[in-house]
């Protein structure tokens, strides 16, 4: 068992239907109840670990499986001496013959089971075991009733599986016939068995599941079709790419330039263009649209400033690696006249990071999103960062669908213009063509901030342009972690100049 968040490695994810694949293959091959009584074994252990004072547990199970791990948890917590109460919402179908066991067992040894709703006196721990992952809509009626006493309790909640009313899937709540979301589980830890489930590492699923626990309970780890989650470990695959020759100079290191920076806005420009130099990029210029930027310099003495005017070849700029659209307004607009450098940027730019005002200039321009479904085709690079909001104007979708299934948006947006995309947000979504999608696993609240999202885009150009043939997909997955792990530990709210200054902290820890 581990707490996964905390491991190095990349995890295979697995959809609801991949979970009962997986499900059926392991029931195949094991002794019959064998895999239930492993699931419960690893409640009742992980109930101990994270609440070792607690003397009195209530264990609210549900008619499947999922209530059946609950009953396996519950004797065996009962043997060892402990005040455990139970309550059963079977309903009136029959139960299945695993949870019909656990039911036996559980009765055997002597365990009252009952169908109260409310926590006993002196509880210190609750178990979810109600609803497992088979769950699409909302909880109704005494489910419904159960969830609100365990969120009303004030105990700590242990949700086996998933946490009862959030969908496996999508990390939302699963909603009711209006499409309205249900009530879900406010759990401290969660333990998932045997498949890890996106839902619980995006949307909301962080914030109902807690910590995160996973036990595989034997059964081999395959690819699991729906992803894969980013845990640790992956800064560490930068150290090699970073080793830097006693012989090198600034020109082995790459050079970026940032374009944005418009009137009112010149900060997220200069943020992207600091973050770019922390990460090691040998030069870095920033062309700001404002002209008091330009004028008055910037506070970081190392940037080189873009000479004013036209983006033409009179100062190569073919071979550089761009971060567009910072705090850009409309000062890229591909209205015919205004002089706007994004459509000659689209199609001559090697390596090219679309952010903020970038992004909506091209969700306006039918032309704009011709240039970048070409680029790929024609060995150009391009890596796209919304924020909700903005991949919602280039799907030209309410931002409630983006937010409702964020890996199934992720992957149109990614098809739909060619090319790769970081749908930043709880649990960042990293989706390219043809390859599986990832979820980043780091990063907290104190990410929720201005200009956060303007360091990502200058860091991330700031890696590509010393490692310029570093796959896309890694470089995206590398940078969005590395972000992540920078707000471990940090004062909230971090502001983002000090976000860069985490970052580069990180990188001169590597060995």
């Amino acid at each position: 068992m581990i707490e996964v968040l905390h491991q190095a490695g990349r995890f295979p994810l697995f959809s609801s239907e991949g979970c009962r694949a997986l499900e059926a293959a392991a029931l195949a091959r094991s002794p019959a109840r064998a895999l239930m009584a492993q699931a419960g074994l690893a409640v009742a252990r992980l109930a101990l670990a994270v609440a070792p004072h607690a003397r009195c547990i209530w264990i609210v199970c549900g008619p499947g499986n999922n209530g059946g791990d609950g009953l396996v948890a519950a004797r065996h917590l009962a043997g060892l001496g402990l005040e455990v109460h139970v309550s059963h919402l079977r309903g009136n179908k029959p139960l299945p013959a695993d949870a019909q066991w656990a039911w036996q067992t559980a009765t055997d040894a002597g365990l009252q089971i009952g169908r109260a709703l409310q926590a006993p006196d002196g509880c210190e721990l609750i178990i979810d075991a109600l609803l497992g992952l088979g769950l699409q809509r909302a909880p109704g009626g005494t489910f419904a009733q159960a969830i609100q006493a365990i969120n009303a309790s004030g105990v700590p909640v242990l949700s086996v599986d998933l946490p009862s009313g959030l969908h496996a899937d999508t990390g939302c709540p699963c909603p009711d016939a209006q499409a309205r979301p249900g009530a879900v589980v406010n759990a401290q830890h969660t333990l998932c068995l045997l498949s890890l489930k996106p839902g619980l590492f995006t949307g909301q699923g962080r914030d109902h599941a807690g910590r995160i626990w996973f036990d595989d309970l034997g059964v081999p780890a395959v690819d699991g079709g729906s992803g894969r989650l980013i845990a640790r470990g992956e800064r560490e695959r930068w150290q090699a790419l970073a080793r830097r020759a006693h012989v090198s100079h600034k020109g082995s290191y790459g050079q970026v330039l940032v374009i944005g920076g418009a009137a009112h806005m010149e900060g997220a420009a200069l943020l992207a263009a600091s973050s770019a130099l922390a990460a090691g990029a040998g030069k870095v210029h920033l062309k700001a649209l404002s002209g008091a930027l330009q004028a008055a310099g910037t506070s970081r003495l190392e940037l080189m400033r873009w000479p004013e005017g036209p983006l033409d070849g009179q100062t190569p700029w073919q071979d550089l690696t761009l971060v567009v659209g910072c705090g850009a307004g409309h000062g890229l607009d591909v209205t015919p006249g205004l002089g706007s450098p994004l459509p000659e940027i689209l199609r001559q730019a090697p390596r090219l990071v679309l952010d903020a005002d970038g992004l909506n200039t091209v969700s306006r321009s039918t032309m704009a999103q011709e240039l970048l479904r070409a680029r790929r085709s024609a060995g150009l690079r391009t890596l796209l960062t919304p924020h909700p909001l903005e991949a919602a104007r280039l799907l030209a979708w309410p931002v409630a669908q983006v937010q409702a299934d964020r890996l199934a948006a992720a992957r149109v947006l990614s098809s739909a213009l060619d090319c790769s995309v970081v749908l930043k947000g709880s649990g960042s979504v990293i989706a390219s063509p043809g390859e599986p999608v990832h979820v980043n696993g780091s990063g907290n609240a104190a990410l929720a901030g201005a200009g956060t999202g303007d360091v990502l885009a200058g860091w991330l150009a700031g890696l590509w342009a010393q490692a310029p043939a570093m796959p896309v997909h890694e470089l995206a997955t590398l940078g969005a972690a590395w972000h992540g792990e920078a707000a471990h530990g940090a004062q909230v709210p971090l502001r983002a100049a000090d976000l860069i200054e985490h970052m580069h902290a990180l990188q001169a820890s590597l060995p």
